[in-house]
This record gives structure tokens, sequence and C-alpha cells, in this order.
């Protein structure tokens, strides 16, 4: 059974973006990929924090997470080379469409007086960048079980070339965005 977005996008967006954005039905915008990121910050120190970051980004994805390892030394970060830095995991195809549906629809209506994601968090390529504050609004996770709450950055890829043709597919795709102009 296909994803519940994808179905979405299929059916109903796909043919608007055809529409409002003509030129070959093969270029059509969609999504590419999401990556999920956290970095560790006082974490570095610490493997017991690292692991329970490590777990709940799993968990929240649906897919196993990746340790980020520093490449360079930077002392004013007191970070070494080889200390692990962060957590992240890149999802592609279903577990992606999976993964917006869940934040859309449960996750970021969760949040207290939540107006919308900023629409200044394009890159001017097509891609959407945002943060969260906490982990706590998914329903995967169990409060009991989180050390300590660590926020997170979410990035969407488009292949559209732009960032009108990139919101206009989100915003179809069920993204809330703040009302009015950026």
């Amino acid at each position: 059974m296909a994803a519940r977005l994808l179905e979405k996008y299929n059916s109903e967006i796909k043919p608007v973006l055809e529409t409002e954005f003509p030129k070959n039905k093969m270029l059509t915008a969609k999504i590419e990929k999401v990556v999920i990121s956290v970095g560790a910050g006082e974490a570095m120190k610490d493997s017991k924090l690292m692991q329970n970051i490590e777990d709940t980004i799993s968990l929240i994805a649906g897919q196993k997470s990746v340790r980020v390892i520093a490449k360079k030394s930077v002392a004013g970060f007191k970070v070494r080379e080889g200390y692990p830095v962060g957590v992240k995991v890149t999802l592609r195809a279903e577990r992606m469409y999976e993964f917006l549906d869940k934040l859309c629809s449960i996750a970021l209506p969760r949040v207290k007086d939540f107006q919308g994601l900023n629409r200044n968090g394009f890159d001017g390529r097509g891609n959407f960048n945002f943060g969260l504050d906490e982990q706590l609004m998914f329903p995967e996770v169990v409060y009991d079980d989180i050390i300590k709450t660590h926020g997170m950055n979410i990035s969407v890829s488009t292949s559209a070339d732009n960032d009108a043709e990139a919101f206009r597919l989100l915003e179809l795709a069920g993204i809330p965005f703040t009302k009015g102009r950026a």
C-alpha cells in the first residue's frame, strides 16, 4: 500500500503543478528527500545522551540514524577530529512521504500556539529548511525515555527550479506555512 501523501501527489498535486507551471511533464516538481539532523552540542562527551538522541531520531524517522563525525578539530568549540558531533537520517521514497504526512497531520498540530512554518526557509533553489524546538511532539516519543529534550533541523529537498514552484508543491502537500507574505 502506497503512502497517503504519495497517492495525493500523484492524483491531486501533480496535475495542479502541471497546469500552473507548464513544461515537460517529466520535469514536474517533486519531493526528492527529507533529511532530519540534530547537532549534538554537549552530548559529544556523553555517549549515553548521544545514543538516546540516535534512538529518538531513529524512532521518529522509522529508519536507522547515522552519527556525524567531526572531520576537523575546532578549538573554539572544543571539538576534536573523530568526535561525534551530531545525528542525521535521510529519508527517501515511501518513508519520506510517511514522515511528512505524520509531521503535518499529527506532530505540528500538537505544538502549542503553532502559527505555521516560516516561509523564509527556502534557499533559492527549491529546498526548504526549518527547525523544531523539541522531539516530544511526535507520538512515538515516550517522555520517560528521554534524557534531555533537543531540537532538530528538517531539510526538504525538491526537484523544483525555484522557490515559488517548491512553495506551491509543499503548500499543496499540506505543509502549514504562516499566513500572509514572507
